[in-house]
This record gives C-alpha cells, sequence and structure tokens, in this order.
C-alpha cells in the first residue's frame, strides 16, 4: 500500500469506528490507532488460545444473551435442515451436486460431491519448489464430503458480515429470525481496502476476513439451512484440491499450464478476480490454485506431518482463532511464484497482517493488511455426534463473549 494510501485509510478508518460507536450503542470501547504474503518457515509463531491481546485483561460482556444461535448447539440445528432437492444423501454414492439459497435472498451457491478416500498428503523430495514443512508425505483417509465450487463471494457473505439479511424480505421465517439473531459483527475498517475494491461487484470471492470470521459465518448458515457448514480440514482441502492426481498441482506436474488454471500476481496484477473464470481441477472445484488463500482448520507447525500418525483427516491442532499461525491453502493473487500455488503449499498468518489495524485490541474479524485471505466451505456426509466432535470445527463463542468491541 503507497503512503498516500495509508494517510486516506487511516483518516477513513478513524472516522468511520468513531461514527459507527456512536450510532451502534456499543458503550465503553478501547481505542487505538509490513502488509504482504508470508512463506511458512521452520519456525512457528507463538500462539496462545486464551491470549487475546497479551498483557491485557479483558472486560466480560454479553454479546446479546446466551439465547443468542451462536452459544446454541448445532446438533439441534441439524436435526431439521430446510428440505432442499439432492442435499441429502444414504451413502458417497447417493451423493449429488445441490444449490443453496441463503434465506429469502437470491443469493445461492453450488456445492459438489467429493467421495472419500485415501491419498498421498505432502509433496515428495523431488518437488520444485517444495519446504520442509510438507513432509514426509502421509497416507491420509479422508472421508466424504460436499465442497463449495469457488470460493465463498461477497454476495454471500455479506448477508452475514455486512449486515443486510433483516432488510432483504420481511417478514422472516422463524429460521431466519434465529439466523439473524447471529449478530452481525462489527462491519469492517474500509471495505475497500480489504476487498481489492471488489466488494460491490457480482462474483468476486469474500477476502481480507480473519479464520474465527469465517468459522462464525459458517455457524450462521448452519443455523440458516440445518445443514452443517464449516471450513475443511487441511487435508479434506488438500484432498479436494489434487481431485485424484499426485502431482505438483492438480493439472501436471509443471506450471505449464498454470494460466489455464490459476490467478496469480503475473496475470493479475496482485488483485483478486471473479470467480469461476480459471479451469476448474477434475472434480469441478474452481481456483483451487490462486485467487485467494484459503482458511483451513489447522493451527501451523512445521512437524505437522510428522505427527499425522492415525492417518485422520481431522487437524492435529485445532487453531488458535484469536492469534496468528493459522494455515491457508491455495496460494493467492499476490504471489509472484507459482510454486506457492502447488497442491502441497502451506501458509500461515503472521502478526504484520494486522500492521494497520486501529482497534484495541486487534479485530477478530478482519486482517487489514492482508486482503488475500478467503474460504470455501464443506458440509461433511456424516455429521458431528457430540458437543467434543464439534469443537473441532467450530467457532469458539467465548471468544466473542470476551472481545470488548461490538
Amino acid at each position: 500500500m503507497k503512503k498516500n494510501d495509508k494517510f486516506v485509510y487511516g483518516f477513513f478508518v478513524s472516522v468511520f469506528l468513531v461514527v459507527f460507536l456512536i450510532f451502534s450503542g456499543c458503550g465503553s470501547v478501547e481505542r487505538g490507532g509490513e502488509s504482504g504474503n508470508q512463506k511458512a518457515t521452520a519456525n512457528p509463531p507463538n500462539t496462545d488460545a486464551n491470549n487475546i491481546d497479551k498483557g491485557k485483561s479483558k472486560p466480560k460482556r454479553e454479546v446479546v444473551s446466551r439465547d443468542n444461535p451462536l452459544f446454541k448447539s448445532t446438533l439441534e440445528y441439524i436435526k431439521s435442515p430446510v428440505p432442499l432437492a439432492d442435499s441429502e444423501a444414504a451413502d458417497a454414492a447417493g451423493m449429488r451436486g445441490y444449490v443453496e439459497r441463503i434465506g429469502g435472498s437470491e443469493v445461492s451457491f453450488k456445492m459438489v460431491p467429493i467421495r472419500g478416500g485415501k491419498f498421498l498428503m505432502g509433496s515428495p523430495s523431488g518437488e520444485v519448489g517444495r519446504s520442509a514443512d510438507e513432509s514426509p508425505q502421509v497416507e491420509v483417509e479422508v472421508g466424504s464430503f460436499w465442497m463449495e465450487e469457488h470460493e465463498v463471494t461477497w454476495q454471500e457473505f455479506g448477508l452475514f458480515a455486512l449486515k443486510i439479511l433483516r432488510s432483504m424480505r420481511k417478514p422472516l421465517t422463524e429460521r431466519e429470525e434465529l439466523a439473524d439473531a447471529l449478530a452481525s459483527p462489527t462491519p469492517p475498517h474500509t471495505i475497500g481496502a480489504i476487498s481489492y475494491d471488489n466488494s460491490g461487484k457480482i462474483g468476486y470471492p469474500a477476502s481480507g476476513m480473519t479464520l474465527y470470521m469465517a468459522q462464525v459465518y459458517c455457524k450462521w448458515l448452519t443455523v440458516q439451512t440445518g445443514r452443517f457448514y464449516r471450513l475443511p480440514t487441511e487435508a479434506e482441502w488438500e484432498y479436494a484440491c489434487r481431485a485424484g492426481a499426485g502431482t505438483a498441482y492438480s493439472f501436471g506436474e509443471t506450471d505449464e499450464l498454470i494460466d489455464e488454471y490459476a490467478w496469480y500476481f503475473d496475470n493479475s496484477g496482485g488483485v483478486s478476480k471473479k470467480v469461476m473464470q480459471k479451469k476448474p481441477n477434475a472434480w469441478g472445484l474452481y481456483d483451487m490454485h490462486g485467487n485467494l488463500s484459503e482458511w483451513v482448520l489447522e493451527q501451523y507447525a512445521p512437524d505437522t506431518y510428522i505427527k499425522r500418525k492415525d492417518n485422520s483427516a481431522k487437524p492435529v491442532k485445532i487453531p488458535v482463532a484469536v492469534d496468528f499461525g493459522q494455515v491457508l491453502r491455495g496460494g493467492n493473487c499476490e504471489d509472484d511464484e507459482t510454486v506457492k500455488l502447488r497442491s502441497a503449499a502451506r501458509l500461515f498468518s503472521v502478526s504484520e497482517w494486522k500492521r494497520q489495524d486501529p482497534i484495541v485490541p486487534q479485530s477478530i474479524w478482519w486482517t487489514t493488511d492482508a486482503p488475500y485471505t478467503g474460504f470455501r466451505i464443506v458440509r461433511p456426509l456424516n455429521l458431528p455426534k457430540s458437543e467434543e466432535e464439534l469443537k473441532l470445527y467450530e467457532p469458539d463463542p467465548e471468544i466473542w463473549l470476551n472481545y470488548p468491541i461490538r
């Protein structure tokens, strides 16, 4: 970001926050004043699940109430999904693609069936551009799931994050009223700065959110539909990206065809592009290489694959949703090296991604300096059966409860 842009950005951030806090009735709130893509190294960041802002105590206050659906068990919502053609299956053989429409809006997205199986996760020693944290290769067994065919768009994400659901359709159904009770988090500091100025355009991927924000969106969508939506685990994401291929990219061992499948710096100009403009992989998934780096459920560690001993696709370590070091996959539009777009390439979040965040404590919702973060959702065929299992995948409501800025 240029110096003049940073000045303008900071000015509008300050004005926006003052106006928002006055009209939102937030009460007493603390205020305060090197972006760029960071490659994973052998030295993961220090993380602490109980530390939102190191060294400072945080007042505990209610978000809305304990009646907020965020605090209610997902097991209750998934007992009675909203009827939808082709969305149910008894087994993997019966899975079909289906289109989900969000609430009473015209916004919809397609879910693609990904039938489970075994694959070699990570990269072999001879793969060009590989990093040590992609090894040793390990065989992983992945269960069947549906995955969104493209990255979540601003039209989808905005129904929650920009809080326009209530104004789109009245009266709301009982289920929609429940979902809308999931009070939207604070708006982004400046939507243009974290969206490549694409937030108002149709079909562009939502960007600049934290992993926690993405998880809360998934919970909100689950409440809306009664279908269990969540982020993919790192193993599920790589399995889907490879689409049965054991090569460096889903389309081959070299980057010779990269421009046909991916947006990266050389062909994007360093900004995200509309989804589904490049070729999909063999399983019908678009932009798995490039465009935005996608959040997955894994806390980064250089020895993750050494610890992945049980061949499970579950996270080896649950991501710390309020700190740094959470894993992203797929490369992005700002990457100037195509090796960062490989199926096995790993990236993790760093503190510099919030360098310009003026909020104290820093936002749990947005990455001011990483507009290249995004996500896509999955829905497992086999549903979670216990609260313990849900903790692997869902946002911790206490994080929102203890965050003093609404």
